[in-house]
């Protein structure tokens, strides 16, 4: 199923600084610095699965679930 046009795409890859390293996505959004490239790769994956299914439902507090 493609994306729809008003969604960015989500093409992500992983992003070297000294120590550590930072999985990003086309879409802008970037996930936490990490010193494994393993577990930076797994929050790119998360993001991938996350964009896939949609948003999350609103809870009204204001906050993002965790």
């Amino acid at each position: 199923m493609p994306d729809a046009p008003d969604r960015a795409p989500h093409t992500t890859s992983t992003v070297e600084s000294g120590s550590f390293c930072t999985a990003r996505c086309a879409c802008g959004w970037r996930g936490p610095a990490r010193r494994a490239r393993s577990q930076a790769r797994t929050d790119a994956e998360r993001h991938l699965a996350d964009a896939a299914a949609g948003p999350r439902p609103d809870t009204g507090s204001g906050r993002p679930l965790e």
